[in-house]
């Protein structure tokens, strides 16, 4: 299910000190991997065609830093630079982002959501230039008010772009993760809804106890792509690529760009 148009996020409440240029939104099944799907791999093929060309969309909007979010054990601003490696996963594949002159990393040993997206951006393979990166970890039950907040905090001397990791309902159908559940097909329709169309207001409303239920991993880096771009403001376009359920998972690729 693809689809896009156009939505108003609000007024402005930092002007230009949150100069937000684009998002995008993608999952983090560690089964984008290739290597990590073996046989099965040409499952998820349409899947990485939307990833991939959400996140070269992202790399060329202009943007001259990349904040990153997803969510972890813990709400925290990693240090940088930063790695993670597929090992607990069953791939001993080691994914960099960024790096430092004597070779030390801030942070070593990114959540799945991190390291999936320091992946996908690898695999982008962004032209060297002078970009920075940044990458937020949020807990699963962060409140919706902390991450709108949070979302609207970032803010940065340059014009900046948002990369947002987060998977739908882990319960469509008895062969899902989190089994089924009757709410996971309405929650999964208006999260696709609300990124279609730019609706800030929309994900703030995901209710954090039914998105728990649901075994929801982006409802809180949803809030905070919410947050932002409600504080910079101005009329946002929503373009959803992709929306589907394998493996009894909902994911969403989107990007959302200035109107």
């Amino acid at each position: 299910m693809t689809g896009s148009a156009r939505g108003r996020t609000g007024g402005s409440r930092y002007g230009e000190r949150v100069p937000l240029v684009a998002a995008a939104v993608c999952p983090h099944p560690p089964l984008i991997v290739p290597e990590l799907a073996g046989a099965a791999a040409a499952e998820l093929d349409e899947l990485r065609r939307a990833t991939d060309a959400a996140v070269a969309r992202l790399l060329a909007c202009g943007a001259r830093r990349l904040v990153v979010v997803g969510t972890g054990d813990r709400t925290a601003d990693l240090d940088y630079p930063y790695r993670g490696c597929f090992a607990p996963w069953g791939l001993p594949l080691e994914v960099r982002l960024g790096s430092s002159p004597g070779g030390a990393f801030g942070t070593d040993g990114l959540p799945l959501s991190l390291l999936v997206g320091a992946w996908l951006l690898n695999r982008a393979r962004p032209r060297p230039g002078p970009i920075g990166w940044r990458m937020v970890s949020l807990a699963p039950d962060e409140p919706v008010e902390s991450c709108a907040a949070g979302g609207a905090r970032i803010s940065t001397d340059q014009p900046w772009a948002l990369l947002v990791m987060g998977d739908g309902s882990a319960c469509h159908g008895t062969k899902a993760p989190g089994y089924a559940d009757p709410l996971a097909g309405a929650y999964d329709d208006g999260v696709a809804r609300a990124l279609a169309d730019a609706d800030a207001e929309a994900l703030l409303g995901l209710d954090p106890a039914v998105s728990a239920r649901l075994k929801v991993a982006g409802r809180a880096p949803w809030q905070v792509l919410a947050g932002a771009a409600l504080a910079a403001g101005g009329d946002w376009r929503g373009d959803l690529t992709y929306h589907d359920a394998p493996y009894g998972v909902g994911y969403f690729v989107a990007t959302w760009e200035r109107a």
